[in-house]
């Protein structure tokens, strides 16, 4: 064989570092999340909690402004499906009254038993709304003809209905932890993983800043920004600017740890035959060092969601 003659390359002599190694690094992910039966429960409640809110214009039977001062604090509405006689009925609900229950003082809400009215479902009542934000429509899953009501957790002190207030406020509690997520992972993990790889004077300035970041209180933050917020603002610009202010105090911990973890992957071979190979710092951090933190991001996100509707709902109990 000559000197200029080149050996044949084999199927197992590739590059270290391959294009497809972030796809496979998905993959397997999702491999191991399908291998867990628990844990793909907890993802189908989850979804079926998000898909719960964000139908909740056709799932709740009555709208977020609807309310009944004669049906304050009634009780959960209970659905019949036998009659007098114990036959098998078609689902009924039973009108009831307010009435001064002289025996204990108090008033209370007593049924009309010859009033009877049959659940509905896919019934066009109540005010209209938008699905998805532009197509109008009044199609509700269920309801029942007024003057009678159907309640599946009861009314609150304004005669509210507590399971339609209950999807319309989740909108907002589940919506604002995975706004404030989106916006918080990104930078954490960017700015964590730049302090990391390159290290030096850049990740002491870096860090530095982060520090300064956790140092401020965020209870004592969220409280002073919520009382200066013009009190001229509407309900969607208060949603932003929480959101916002949620993702200002929060990223700073994150990118630390994001860092630290970044430290122990940086001198691994697959980052070194990267950067031999001469791909930029950049793409080293996106395509082979942040994938690496897979496992702890997803642990993170699951507990960061609860965190940021506390703090929400802390806000909103403070007006």
């Amino acid at each position: 064989m000559s000197a200029t003659q080149s050996l044949p390359v084999q199927p197992h002599q590739e590059a270290l570092v391959s294009p497809e190694a972030p796809v496979g690094k998905w993959r397997q992910v999702w491999r191991q999340l399908r291998a867990d039966r628990l844990a793909m429960v907890y993802l189908v409640v989850l979804v079926l909690l998000y898909l719960s809110v964000a139908m909740a214009d056709f799932l709740a039977p009555y709208s977020e402004q609807w309310f009944d001062r004669q049906l304050a604090k009634a009780p959960p509405t209970p659905v019949y499906f036998v009659d007098e006689q114990g036959s098998p009925s078609w689902p009924y609900v039973l009108r009831f009254e307010r009435r001064y229950d002289p025996a204990s003082f108090t008033q209370g809400y007593f049924p009309i038993p010859n009033q009877k009215y049959p659940l509905k479902f896919f019934v066009r009542q109540g005010e209209p709304y938008k699905i998805l934000g532009f197509i109008p429509s009044r199609l509700r899953l269920f309801g029942v003809d007024a003057p009678a009501q159907v309640s599946l957790m009861g009314n609150d002190i304004n005669g509210r209905d507590l399971f339609s207030r209950m999807l319309y406020g989740g909108q907002i509690s589940l919506t604002i932890g995975f706004l404030s997520l989106f916006i918080v992972f990104p930078v954490g993990l960017i700015y964590g993983g730049i302090s990391g790889y390159f290290g030096g004077k850049l990740d002491e300035v870096m860090m530095r800043f982060a520090e300064i970041m956790m140092s401020i209180p965020t209870l004592y933050l969220l409280v002073g920004l919520a009382v200066i917020l013009p009190p001229g603002m509407t309900s969607t610009e208060r949603f932003a600017m929480v959101t916002l202010i949620l993702a200002f105090v929060r990223w700073a911990g994150l990118a630390r740890v994001i860092r630290g973890m970044v430290l122990s992957i940086r001198k691994s071979e697959y980052v070194e035959a990267s950067e031999a190979i001469g791909q930029s710092a950049w793409v080293t951090i996106t395509r082979h060092v942040l994938p690496q933190l897979t496992s702890y991001v997803m642990v993170a996100i699951t507990l960061g969601v609860p965190g940021y509707i506390l703090a929400e709902s802390g806000l909103s109990f403070l007006g």
